[in-house]
């Protein structure tokens, strides 16, 4: 059976003293009273989508261009296509065209479809008020910074419905310290979630199993690189491996990387707090910072807060 726990973080000291861990507990929003849906999406055609986008049309010069411009990017340095260019080439162009020279819909674009279609049959019409109030605007209570990772979706593991959580999903659900060059993505929707939605809460959660994790403690970071963009994006939680690695230098790799996991959420929590908003709202008692820990192996979930007023921390 699945169990949910409410407890402790793994490590109550951080690098800062003044910061420690207490268990919270956080609510789920009930929806609006029921009231005429929106007309946001119609009835007929079921699926709303635009129809360029779910049934292409392509012109002779501009599907030419396309194949052309593909050809190109293929080019050997000799000037020719590789074997291997030209199969794919030509597995592509009959993946986009027909017989009449009309699109076809791959499986995975049915998928999308059909995926909609029970979408809106079985939430979005039962839905009419909450989807009405929707329509006139957002105020989640939540910001979320949850990984990409496809097994850990924060509205299926939480629950959580259409307008109760802005969330960030990222590898391995990290938030970087305040950076108005290189992490102005990440900056720009924390300062939109905490200035302009006013969420209540930013919740950190970190998972079983997290490549990206597993990736910061297995790079060497000794001038040497294997990845594009990887190994500079985790290196933002370099102290919880470091300190995982001091504190538990003989354990093994495996368990190593279960205790970053979590170390990872808190270092997140600690670059929360170089956003001058987020110190402000944390100040005027308007914003709480949560740490969370979902084992999709073993059906858990953990969740601990952050307390600035060096309050002990508790077991539940």
């Amino acid at each position: 059976m699945s169990t949910v726990r409410f407890l402790a973080p793994p490590t109550a000291q951080l690098c800062r003293p003044v910061a420690t861990f207490r268990p919270i507990a956080a609510a789920r929003l009930s929806a609006s009273a029921a009231s005429p849906p929106p007309s946001l999406i119609g009835d007929k055609p079921v699926f709303a989508a635009p129809a360029h986008i779910i049934h292409p049309t392509w012109r002779a010069d501009s599907y030419g261009e396309a194949i052309a411009g593909l050809e190109k990017l293929l080019i050997s340095e000799k000037g020719e296509l590789a074997p291997m260019a030209v199969a794919k080439v030509d597995e592509i162009t009959a993946g986009l065209e027909t017989e009449n020279g009309s699109a076809a819909l791959s499986p995975s674009v049915e998928r999308l479809k059909t995926g909609f279609l029970t979408f809106k049959k079985k939430k979005y019409n039962l839905r009419p008020g909450l989807f009405s109030e929707l329509a006139r605007g957002q105020s989640p209570k939540y910001m979320i910074f949850a990984c990409s990772d496809s097994r850990v979706c924060p509205s299926h593991v939480l629950d959580i419905q259409p307008g109760e959580a802005f969330v960030v999903r990222n590898i391995a659900n990290m938030v970087p310290p305040y950076d108005q060059t290189q992490y102005s993505g990440t900056g720009a929707a924390i300062e939109y979630a905490v200035l302009h939605l006013k969420v209540q809460e930013i919740v950190v959660i970190g998972h079983s199993a997290c490549g990206g994790i597993k990736g910061l403690m297995s790079f060497p970071y000794d001038g040497s690189s294997c990845t594009e963009f990887i190994e500079d994006w985790v290196k933002i939680c370099l102290p919880a491996k470091g300190k995982v690695i001091a504190e538990n230098e003989n354990t093994l790799f495996g368990d190593q990387c279960t205790l970053c996991e979590k170390e990872a959420v808190n270092v997140s929590l600690m670059h929360l707090l170089s956003y001058p908003f987020v110190r402000q709202g944390l100040v005027n008692g308007t914003l709480a910072l949560k740490a969370g820990y979902y084992d999709f192996v073993k059906g858990t979930f953990e969740l601990w807060g952050l307390n600035i007023s060096a309050t002990p921390s508790l077991s539940l």
